[in-house]
């Protein structure tokens, strides 16, 4: 993964070591699915899933810093996300500084850019990044694996969200498996005004019922092939069987982003998210440009994917 944010060229010296000990800044990076598969509901009310996983250059920035008076505060610039145990960061300090006996208390910044309740990890993603801060802050010694154990307990992606990269993710999510780097791409991300409730879409799915099924591993030939045109053409998330008639505005989105140009068009987990891959930067602006114009995206970021190039993962930027 590439370095944290912190100068890490200077790491050697006392000073920048102390301030490390003291504040650590890092980045929680965005998923979107390139594939999503439904199994089975199991008996314990979760779903096992066959999903591909790809982390986008869209993130929150976080900064923790110790504090010598004990308890644990969230700042964010976002008012309506809580600041307390309904918070994933807050869960992730918790857990760890409970578990550890860590002393004093923490400030945690969050600037969310990351849509929030959008099908993109962003709360997870803030949890996987402050596992990996705390675990360098105070010297844990935890590996990737110790760490994605704990992060399960806080949510099903956490895990990836520790990982990063491309990825197959299997049980309820925490079953990862490193694949070959997503094709570079232009990835156009538009966020409808609209709330979908992940409960609603799975109680609504009825995955018993389905045959025909994403192909997932034809995805995975597409990552291995390294071919942009064959993983667009194998999108596919069969949560879109609920969400698109129930929420039309993620069928116009998807719409619309093929007429602009778009090699294929997906919802991102459970919605409401929509991404839409190109292989020109050019087609991806006009495209942006309409949607902006159309009215239907609250949001829109228009990025690339993010690929880890080592896989150390306290490289978490």
């Amino acid at each position: 993964m590439t370095p944290p944010e912190e100068e890490t060229d200077r790491e050697d010296s006392g000073e920048m070591e102390f301030k490390m000990l003291q504040t650590i800044r890092l980045k929680a990076m965005a998923k979107i699915n390139l594939g999503l598969d439904v199994l089975r509901r199991r008996p314990d009310g979760y779903h096992d899933v066959r999903m591909i996983m790809q982390t986008v250059n869209l993130y929150d920035d976080i900064e923790i810093t110790k504090m010598e008076e004990p308890g644990i505060r969230i700042f964010t610039n976002l008012h309506f996300l809580p600041a307390n145990e309904n918070n994933l960061a807050y869960c992730a300090a918790d857990l760890l500084m409970k578990e550890f006996s860590l002393q004093g208390g923490l400030q945690i910044k969050l600037d969310k850019h990351i849509p929030v309740a959008a099908g993109m990890a962003g709360g997870s993603s803030d949890g996987a990044a402050v596992l990996v801060g705390l675990n360098r802050m105070f010297s844990l010694g935890l590996s990737k694996e110790e760490l994605a154990e704990r992060g399960v307990l806080l949510g099903a992606d956490v895990p990836y969200c520790i990982m990063r990269g491309t990825a197959l993710s299997e049980g309820i999510g925490e079953i990862l498996t490193p694949l070959p780097p997503m094709p570079d791409c232009q990835i156009l991300i538009a966020r409808p005004g609209i709330a979908v409730s992940t409960r609603f879409v799975y109680e609504n799915l009825h995955a018993e019922a389905i045959t025909d099924h994403p192909d997932i591993d034809g995805m995975i030939e597409a990552l291995t092939a390294g071919d942009l045109y064959k993983v667009a053409a194998k999108m596919e998330n069969v949560l879109e069987r609920v969400t698109v008639p129930a929420y039309p505005e993620i069928g116009r989105l998807k719409e619309l982003m093929r007429e602009k140009g778009a090699l294929n068009a997906l919802m991102s987990g459970s919605g409401p998210t929509v991404f839409g891959l190109f292989d020109r930067e050019e087609t991806a602006q006009e495209a942006c440009d309409a949607v902006m114009e159309s009215g239907l995206a609250k949001q829109l970021f228009l990025r690339r994917p993010f690929q880890n190039h080592t896989r150390n993962y306290q490289n978490l930027e």
